[in-house]
């Protein structure tokens, strides 16, 4: 018998499995299609109880429904053969048999642990572990380790090389690789940590610090639906090309409900992907600028009137710029809210209107309550208020720092003559250019301190009125769903996540913790990164007193990854030896897989730099099957963008060595390494940049 025949015999095994999955899984399907339509049969009853027991039901059986139907590409990934000749197949979701015997157990229930966390020197009672690759309801590939070689029946076939460096060095596709099938011992330790406290995963590139993250996402919603699901799960990435990259990892995982923000999304309804150089993000960052922005929190608005005068029953009533601005500190004395005094600051000059008419005007004056009716309906008073003391919104008082007189009376004292220039040059283009990801952090912090504009309740829109006045015609069961619905409805602005994941947490800089840590005030967090790749060039400490302030007391539990399951060792020796031109003693992981490929470094005149960089791109789409990414000097990748058109479709993407964090691509092209590392952090971010590639690395360098 050959080896292909016990390959087809194997996966003909396997297919004949996965028919009965895919038969019951059409069964269920069609039983929950059935108890839907049942459900509203249960209202012709037309009593109260039938009603609600209606909606319950047709609740019930679409929730069941469409799960079904999400979980249907791959849903069943591995297989584990034990000790006791018992078979468990592992999948997206658990699926039993008409007589209640297991066909499939879910990923993240205590019996598919096994698939994860054996090893051949503690196999956990598995003999053979085999992973299942699929495409729609037809078995591709079946790769096995055979971890308990005494314990292995005579009959037992194993084919393949290893299921883990086979997966790995196949091409990953467009979006981030779905590793559930792949993950190894001291991953899944991480992911199944204790709910409560903060679980801090660190490990260097490739270690699979993302895809740790996402599953224990994953696993907490399964493990404790009601709470994490009710208070959900915010999942924080560094850029809106990673965000992106990895969302569709948690809808393969079975998981819809978390939200996903990169650092540049994170307040409501203003968003940036343009990043500052390191130096004046490393201002930005720092906690020093709390600080300056209260310092313009407290400030008279710019171009606001200079004195207010009424003229009242023939008296001239006059509040000059001193007394104005005192009723303005006093109003915005013991931490008080810009925008939730409103009101209070407005009595104030009344007040002091009503107390300057008693001077001038004496027994004439009429109650004080009466004297500011009166004042109130004036068109020329309310004009004041508004342009004196208007509802701010935070992007208002941040663009106060573009006026050079202002930026240096706010961060005199607290930021350094040079570090002021650096803002100065930053903030003259913000109305041109836009926001930047670290202006984000600022805008959030702002509104700490402002607080949001006092505004009268809307009331609840009833969804079943229509234009005119009309009302459409719905059941009971229908309005109670429809109340629900809204219940469920997070504002915009939700800070009361149950579960908070931060994704190359190396890169949050002091006051990007603070507005990340605003949305975790009662969660538990994961937090993942590596040290050694951090762009961060400011003060370390600052950075710590954040990091810990935003997490709290709680409990931390901590794990390190040890290996290296992107690169292969050809490529990360490459990285390897960059880094270590800072840190010559890092411990750094360990490459588990050979291609014999050395990456390309090409050296060129620089007048040959964009032919030679278009030909390496267009070697690399026609060598691997997957991505290719070119990544750039951050000034360079418009241009780099425009040499390459719209060469490799979908399979191509250009991003700077800032957008490459946390990214993964089976080929890469960096071009102009020299540049990056001339940045401040440069080291640590070619560090990155060189080990984004799972099979091709090539560098292009002009000479000289």
């Amino acid at each position: 018998m050959t080896d292909q025949t016990t390959l087809e015999q194997e996966i003909a095994v396997e297919q004949r499995h996965l028919d009965r999955v895919y038969a019951r899984l059409a069964e269920l399907r069609r039983a929950a299609a059935r108890a839907e339509r049942d459900g509203y049969r249960q209202a012709r009853v037309g009593n109260f109880g039938a009603l609600v027991e209606r909606d319950a039901m047709v609740f019930h059986a679409a929730r069941r429904r469409h799960v079904l139907d999400a979980e249907h590409e791959g849903l069943v990934f591995g297989r584990l053969d034990l000790r006791d000749r018992q078979v468990l197949h592992v999948g997206r979701l658990g699926v039993r048999g008409e007589d209640a015997e297991t066909l499939v157990v879910d990923w993240r229930a205590p019996a598919a642990a096994a698939f994860y966390r054996a090893t051949p020197t503690e196999p956990l009672g598995v003999v053979r572990r085999r992973t299942i690759s699929s495409s729609a309801e037809k078995v591709t590939r079946i790769e096995d380790d055979l971890l308990d070689p005494e314990s292995a029946p005579p009959d037992l076939a194993v084919v393949g090389d290893g299921a883990l460096l086979a997966t790995l060095s196949r091409a990953t596709g467009r979006g981030m690789r779905d590793i559930i099938a792949t993950i190894q011992r001291e991953q899944d330790e991480a992911i199944r940590s204790p709910a409560s406290g903060v679980t801090i995963v660190s490990g260097g590139p490739g270690t699979g610090k993302t895809a740790v993250a996402l599953h224990r996402a994953a696993y907490l919603l399964y493990s404790d639906r009601s709470r994490y699901a009710g208070g959900g799960i915010l999942v924080v990435g560094p850029s809106s090309v990673f965000v992106e990259y990895i969302a569709s990892v948690l809808p393969s995982l079975g998981e819809e409900t978390a939200t996903l923000h990169s650092l540049g999304s994170l307040f409501p309804g203003m968003s940036a992907n343009r990043t500052d150089p390191p130096e004046v993000a490393a201002v930005k960052g720092s906690l020093r600028m709390r600080r300056v922005l209260e310092r313009a929190v407290r400030d008279a608005v710019p171009d606001s009137p200079d004195e207010l005068r009424l003229l009242y029953r023939g008296t001239l009533l006059r509040l000059e710029r001193r007394e104005l601005d005192g009723i303005r500190d006093r109003t915005l004395s013991r931490g008080a809210r810009r925008n939730e005094v409103r009101r209070a600051a407005f009595d104030g000059v009344l007040a002091a209107l009503y107390a300057q008419a008693r001077r001038l005007t004496g027994a004439r004056l009429p109650e004080q309550r009466a004297f500011e009716d009166e004042i109130i309906e004036r068109p020329e008073f309310r004009e004041f208020l508004k342009a004196w003391w208007p509802r701010l919104h935070p992007r208002h008082v941040l663009g106060w720092l573009a006026r050079p007189e202002r930026l240096h009376r706010y961060a005199g004292g607290m930021l350094s003559r040079a570090e002021i220039a650096l803002l100065g040059v930053a903030y003259r283009t913000l109305d041109t250019e836009g926001l930047t990801v670290a202006d984000i952090a600022l805008l959030d912090e702002l509104d700490a301190m402002m607080g949001k504009p006092v505004r009268r309740a809307k009331q609840r829109r009833d969804p079943y009125q229509l234009a005119g006045g009309v009302r459409e015609l719905s059941t009971f069961a229908d309005r109670q769903r429809a109340a629900r619905a809204a219940d469920r409805e997070r504002p915009e602005d939700y800070r009361d996540f149950a579960h908070v994941v931060v994704d190359e947490s190396q890169d949050v800089s002091p006051m990007q913790w603070r507005m990340v840590g605003r949305r975790g005030r009662l969660a538990s967090w994961t937090v993942v990164g590596d040290p050694a790749q951090t762009a961060w060039s400011g003060d370390p400490t600052e950075l710590d007193r954040a990091r810990d302030q935003a997490l709290g007391r709680r409990r931390r539990h901590r794990f390190t990854l040890t290996t290296n399951y992107r690169n292969s060792a050809e490529i990360f020796a490459v990285a390897a030896a960059e880094i270590r031109r800072l840190h010559p003693d890092l411990a750094l992981p360990t490459a588990v897989r050979s291609t014999g490929v050395d990456p390309v470094a090409l050296i060129v005149p620089a007048a040959e730099l964009v032919p030679v960089t278009v030909e390496a791109v267009e070697t690399l789409l026609a060598e691997v099957e997957g991505t290719v990414g070119v990544i750039t000097p951050v000034p360079r990748r418009d241009e780099v963008a425009g040499w390459l058109g719209d060469r490799g479709g979908s399979r191509l993407q250009v991003v700077t060595s800032l957008q490459a964090k946390g990214m993964e691509y089976d080929g890469v092209v960096l071009v102009c390494p020299g540049e990056i590392r001339a940045e401040p952090s440069g080291v640590r971010t070619l560090y990155v940049a060189l080990s984004r590639a799972t099979q091709r690395l090539t560098t292009v360098e002009p000479a000289g």
